[in-house]
């Protein structure tokens, strides 16, 4: 895979393909909404998928810590579907977690599911700042000066004609002063980067790069076309 390099200021990020973000200089490693035991969750409520969500986000999540050696996880909230969710991991994928964990820190972020703590080894808070990024989970209106803020929640997805047919893929979404990064869980839908929850946010224009099978392709928002229906 091929990382996409993005500048803010001093600070060099790399966008990986797989949806998450590195930061070198740090070493932190950055994923969004991994939503774990979303199965179990719906299942719950009478609405059957194979209960293999967690399992693949983690080894997705797991591929990245092998390669990539962080020093630090931080997870931008939404980690757990919902609040009983970790108490629903199994043995193997709990072992999993703690696994990672004893590698590099973890820093989990509350999301709109996963308010609070969530019992998982390493730091649960409400928003991280380091240098000159503020991580938290849904990204605000308005940014304190000199403020680069590093979000999630929206599970942004983009539309592009490709070969005669229209092709929608998660994306990561950015200007000078933001980054949304979209969901890396199993079982996530998408929000088309047009609907106003997510452009709004970017006033002066957006730029998105669409995650390939193993690189990224970038464009502006005037590009894209509009989904149809987001899945």
């Amino acid at each position: 895979m091929t990382a996409a390099p993005l500048h803010f200021r001093d600070e060099r990020l790399m966008l990986d393909p797989a949806g998450a973000a590195f930061w070198p200089a740090k070493r932190v490693l950055i994923v969004a909404d991994l939503h774990f035991e979303k199965s179990t969750s719906l299942a719950a409520r009478g609405v059957l998928l194979p209960p293999y969500d967690t399992r693949a986000t983690l080894e997705r999540l797991n591929r990245l810590v092998r390669l990539y050696r962080p020093k630090k996880v931080i997870a931008l909230g939404d980690s757990f579907h919902d609040r009983s969710a970790a108490g629903r991991l199994s043995q193997d994928d709990r072992a999993r977690i703690e696994a990672m964990a004893r590698e590099a820190q973890f820093i989990w972020i509350a999301g709109n599911h996963d308010a609070g703590p969530t019992g998982m080894p390493g730091l649960s808070v409400a928003q991280y700042r380091e240098g000159p990024f503020t991580f938290r989970h849904q990204a605000l209106p308005a940014l304190g000066p000199r403020e680069i803020e590093i979000s999630g929640h929206f599970h942004p997805k983009a539309s592009i004609e490709a070969r005669a047919k229209r092709v929608s893929r998660p994306c990561f979404v950015t200007d000078a002063t933001r980054l949304m990064l979209p969901a890396f869980g199993a079982y996530t839908g998408g929000l088309d980067v047009h609907d106003p929850a997510i452009s709004r946010l970017f006033p002066r224009g957006l730029r998105v790069f669409l995650l390939g099978q193993d690189q990224l392709f970038s464009f502006a928002l005037e590009q894209l076309g509009r989904m149809a229906e987001v899945a």
